[in-house]
């Protein structure tokens, strides 16, 4: 890309602004008023594709049923193919942010290439060609929440009225119907692919388009967040504890923090969610009535598995959170919250390893996809920060209620026989772990047979790891591939 060097600083100038600030700019016009489309060649999953790059305005309503926002969607679509081809709509996490990461880390043609140094500089990453974009396989819609990107709420709509769960996935939801009415594509099979707070959105979004009569054939969660009641970490919540361990145990294991003793990665990991589900969660609900010497055994255990000292535990009576562990494992030092891999200096905000995906993709904009920089800003930063406690997570917020995503989850997929699942957790993650993707799974009456659960090396952002890229492109080409069969509940590495 040319002037990329002078033209970097520029933006990553701009992207370092505080969040209140971005925000704000977020509000500034946009004026792209009909599609933009740029064609292009590359080769996805080993297949040499034709494929056009539309970057089009998209009108949606709100929960009143009134037009609310104009979004930007960012469509990667294959030339010459079949109209009922599948379609996968693609969205981060927030609330509210623009699909930068899954944008530029995995489902746009080109990647930030994060080497497997976890020490490298980010400033020396490069961008390269993307073969893991499973574009061979499925059309890729990137959806960008209004006042994220390119999209914006209307002249006279104020932002915090798309603040909730159920007036977010409204947009997705229209987004999905008015595409494919856009493409002339009725018989496209939809498939939402959401990350993190995204899960929520693709759960939501899922239930409101089956009420409307057009059912998705897919969803995939990536770090999910949809049963995050039960595994955050409340004090007294011993099920977060337990659920919690196998995702110690394999930072500790990343960290040479412990003893293999012989077993294989897997074994080990095998052998924490083992022993999370059985000896250390009946222990965690003794509490008190457990004797010293029970407890002091059950600390031990827990040492061998995770590497932090048996007396740390003891002391938190056996309920060390994942973030103190982030603290204490390495003392003086931080383990980073998205990827329990990487280090940073205790009083560092997190690791940069992924600091480099949104303003690539601003340049991608621009120099690949034709937008003018006269078109508006690209916002970067999340609106609905300020209003976090605020965000209308659930229909009625109650103290005394539960959150619905689980429920409707269960709902989609009874009532859609051909609607199937797919979740996926990076190993390392410390906000969305793999434990609490198996609780999902064990705990929620989904039909298992539809029902795709895999582990990657990585954290809450796997795709930053080659591997974990290719195993990805290749798990969305088999979701996607007509007449797929899910796998077994649970495939492992």
């Amino acid at each position: 890309m040319r002037q990329r060097t002078w033209r970097m600083a520029a933006v990553a100038a701009f992207v370092s602004v505080a969040s209140p600030v971005v925000a704000q700019q977020a509000l500034s016009p946009v004026t792209i008023a009909a599609p933009i489309v740029t064609a292009h060649r590359g080769t996805f999953g080993g297949t040499a594709i034709a494929y056009d790059a539309v970057v089009e305005p998209v009108v949606v309503d709100g929960l009143d049923g009134k037009p609310a926002a104009r979004l930007v969607a960012t469509s990667y679509i294959a030339r010459g193919r079949e109209r009922d081809r599948p379609v996968a709509f693609v969205f981060n996490g927030g609330p509210i942010g623009p699909t930068a990461l899954l944008h530029m880390g995995m489902f746009g043609p080109k990647r930030v290439a994060v080497p497997d140094d976890l020490s490298a500089d980010p400033a020396t990453f490069r961008v390269v060609d993307n073969p893991y974009m499973p574009l061979d396989a499925t059309d890729i819609v990137i959806f960008d929440p209004a006042n994220t990107g390119y999209s914006r709420t209307l002249p006279g709509v104020a932002p915090e009225s798309q603040f909730s769960n159920a007036a977010d996935a409204r947009q997705l939801a229209q987004l999905v119907q008015r595409w494919r009415v856009l493409h002339d594509r009725p018989g496209a099979p939809v498939y939402l692919i959401g990350e993190s707070y995204g899960t929520m959105r693709a759960v939501e979004a899922a239930d409101q388009l089956r009420t409307a009569g057009d059912p998705v054939a897919g969803i995939m969660l990536l770090g999910q967040a949809v049963n995050i009641l039960e595994y955050a970490q409340r004090p007294n919540n011993i099920v977060s504890y337990a659920v919690s361990l196998p995702t110690l145990a394999a930072i500790g294991w990343a960290q040479g923090k412990v003893r293999a003793q012989g077993r294989t990665f897997e074994q080990f990991i095998r052998a924490a969610e083992d022993y999370g589900a059985g000896e250390y969660l009946t222990t965690l609900f003794q509490g008190d009535r457990a004797s010293p010497e029970r407890q002091a055994a059950v600390a031990a255990r827990l040492e061998a598995f995770t590497g932090l000292p048996a007396a740390e535990f003891v002391k938190a009576r056996l309920k060390v959170s994942k973030a103190a562990y982030q603290k204490l494992l390495l003392p003086g030092r931080r383990l980073d919250t998205n990827d329990a891999r990487y280090v940073v200096p205790a009083g560092a905000e997190g690791a940069a390893y992924n600091s480099r995906h949104t303003p690539e993709a601003v340049l991608l904009f621009h120099d690949e996809l034709g937008v003018p920089a006269a078109a508006g800003v690209y916002a970067t930063g999340n609106p609905a920060e300020a209003y976090f406690t605020r965000w209308g997570w659930a229909p009625v917020v109650s103290p005394f209620l539960d959150m619905p995503y689980v429920g409707q989850l269960k709902t989609v997929l009874d009532t859609q026989p051909a609607t199937r699942l797919f979740v996926g957790n990076g190993y390392f993650d410390t906000q969305t772990t793999i434990g609490a993707m198996d609780y999902l799974v064990a705990q929620s009456g989904l039909p298992r047979d539809r029902v795709t659960t895999r582990y990657y090396w990585g954290g809450h952002m796997f795709y930053t790891v080659e591997a974990s890229a290719k195993a990805l492109g290749d798990d969305v080409r088999r979701f996607v591939a007509p007449n797929a069969v899910a796998g077994p509940a649970a495939v492992r590495p």
